[in-house]
């Protein structure tokens, strides 16, 4: 027996992904005790690898458009187990559906995305680049690829010390751009370290404690702006 994570998502006329677990087989009792047991949690490691292939995938192809995939984008998500003919097929012995739960959020931060969104569609407000930066080392760093992020947070860094020092909420946002500036010799360090070589866990660290002080003080950005 085999146990499985499969992934639907529609792209154009619709398309399904099945990660397969070849580790030690299981006995029919084994795999359909792991059946009951199964949830998110192994859906989220067959995504994980799925968004690993995808992308290798768009490095070898140089397709910039190429994205990972998210939990919330399943059109249909299942866990399941079958013989090794069985899921090379897309089939199986036993599966079941995992049904898609949004988490709660307060309705006052679900609100605040939707008015800023109106904002900047009308021209009333404008993006920063240290958002964008973020946004992207933030995937990579979840990703694992800290080498990648390094390089992004110090751009970040920088653009966020620039924006923000002559954004319309300055005023308010000064301790923010002092803290922030603390930050720029590690992560400049990390950066250029990640130019040769994998990062060490304190580096990492420093990656990570400055892209959260980033994403710290965009928020305190939004909360100064309403």
């Amino acid at each position: 027996m085999i146990v499985l994570a499969t992934l639907a998502r529609e792209y154009g006329q619709g398309s399904r992904v099945t990660v397969i677990d070849v580790g030690a087989p299981l006995g029919a009792d084994a795999a359909a005790a792991w059946l009951r047991g199964a949830g998110e949690a192994e859906l989220d490691e067959g995504l994980a690898v799925l968004n690993a292939a995808l992308y290798a995938y768009r490095i070898a192809c140089a397709d910039p458009l190429l994205a990972s995939l998210e939990r919330r984008q399943a059109l249909a998500a299942r866990v399941g187990y079958g013989a090794g003919e069985e899921v090379a097929d897309g089939r199986w012995s036993d599966a079941r559906e995992l049904p898609w739960e949004p988490p709660r959020r307060r309705r006052r931060r679900v609100l605040t995305p939707d008015g800023r969104l109106a904002a900047m569609l009308t021209g009333r407000e404008r993006a920063l680049v240290c958002e964008e930066l973020a946004l992207r080392a933030r995937h990579d760093l979840d990703a694992g690829r800290a080498r990648l992020a390094s390089l992004q947070v110090v751009v970040a860094l920088d653009a966020a010390i620039a924006e923000l020092s002559g954004d319309p909420a300055a005023p308010a946002l000064a301790q923010r751009v002092a803290e922030l500036r603390t930050h720029r010799e590690a992560v400049g360090a990390a950066a250029q370290a990640a130019l040769a070589v994998p990062l060490g866990a304190d580096a990492a660290a420093a990656v990570e404690a400055a892209l959260g002080r980033i994403e710290a003080a965009l928020r305190a950005r939004a909360a100064a702006r309403r």
